[in-house]
Parts: C-alpha cells; structure tokens; sequence
C-alpha cells in the first residue's frame, strides 16, 4: 500500500507532453497511475519511448522489456533505437523527469542509490546520466529502512550517485522539495501528522507554510 501511495502521487506530478524516465523498482508502478486525462511520453535507457502499462499477467512480451528488466507495453506511435540515440535523449536535456529509488537521500540533494560497500551489485546503470540529465529529479523511496532507521538523512553516508541533484522526495509518509534554504515539507499523507514525518526523519525539515495532505484519489 505505501509504494502504491508513493506512485500515486508522483504520477500527478507531471502534465501532457512530458518524457519521463523512471527508474527500475518502485518508480515502474508510477506509470500504472498516469491520469488517463495525461499524455506523458516514457523513455527507457535500453532504447525506447512510449511505454505503456505493465502488461497484465500472461500478455507479457519477452522482448519487450525495461531498462530493469522488467515486462512493459509500447503505446500506438512508440518507437526504439539504439543506446547511444537513447543515452544521447538523457545527455542532452530532452527528458522532462526522472523517477528514481533511494538507499539514502539527503536534505542538501545528495542521492545514494547504487551500491552498498562489501555487497555484490551489478552497476550503477543509467542513473549517473539520469540525475544530470533529466530537468527534475523526484526521488521514490519508503520513509525509513527494513531497521525502521530513518532514509532521509542530513548527509548520505553511503557511496553517492549524485550530488546535489534531487529535487523532490516523495515517501509513504511526505512530499519534500530540496530548496537553498533546506528541505522543505511541503505535504503529508492523510493520516499522518507532522510529528510522525519529524519522528520519521534525520534530516533538517522546514515546514512550509502552506503545507497540504497528498492528493493520492
């Protein structure tokens, strides 16, 4: 339920027109809840845009998958190529957002996603070109750790993916936008008081003075 609340609301985050790049885990869901009013254009680093829904179960194409390895859909019009055209997408500055998942994430914009010291992992992928590239950066990501210890950190202390390029977080619990001037909550999600994103958070909050409840209908 809170990764479905987490793509609900990153999915009213973008309007029509829109490429969007989401990264493998959790950011995949956010295309099942696109408002059908919304056209967004989805982009995947292995060399496609127009991405549909997940496909439902047994209508998988095992051909057609995404940059994790994941079964999708193409949409009417949906075309593919090359890494290098896609990669060259990312790098030049056509990709309007990138959804991506945090190990940590930190209330200067750090993001640390790839790796944890001493663990096998397979890359970083896509995502060093992804975080500069894209024009917003939204970080999907579960408040605080299988420990219940806290993700959204005053300093990442694993290995960075990027540095200062967040600029919004979106939990089960909050939507924070990384400012100049700090990390600012700026919505909770109904039921939660601003005691609990507090409780929940190392990180320095500033509360924003028009702070709202998640819209995730």
């Amino acid at each position: 339920m809170s990764r479905e609340l987490i793509a609900k609301r990153i999915a009213k985050e973008f309007k029509s027109g829109d490429v969007v790049n989401l990264g493998i885990g959790m950011p995949t869901m956010v295309a099942n809840y696109i408002p059908e009013d919304v056209d967004i254009i989805f982009q995947s680093e292995n060399g496609f845009v127009g991405l549909g829904p997940a496909p439902a179960p047994g209508e998988e194409d095992k051909d057609l998958v995404n940059a994790g390895g994941q079964p999708v859909t193409i949409r009417p019009g949906g075309a593919f190529f090359d890494s290098a055209t896609s990669f060259a997408i990312i790098r030049g500055g056509h990709v309007d957002a990138t959804v991506l998942g945090a190990l940590e994430v930190d209330q200067f914009g750090n993001l640390a996603n790839w790796m944890i010291p001493g663990k096998l992992v397979p890359g970083m992928g896509g995502a060093m070109d992804l975080v500069v590239g894209a024009k917003k950066v939204i970080v999907a990501t579960t408040h605080t750790n299988k420990k219940g210890e806290s993700k959204i950190l005053k300093r990442c202390r694993l290995p960075l993916t990027a540095k200062e390029q967040v600029n919004m977080i979106v939990t089960e619990l909050a939507v924070m936008e990384v400012t100049k001037e700090g990390l600012v909550l700026k919505e909770i999600a109904p039921g939660v008081t601003v005691e609990d994103v507090i409780k929940a958070t190392e990180a320095d909050l500033i509360i924003s003075d028009d702070l709202k409840v998640m819209d995730v209908e």
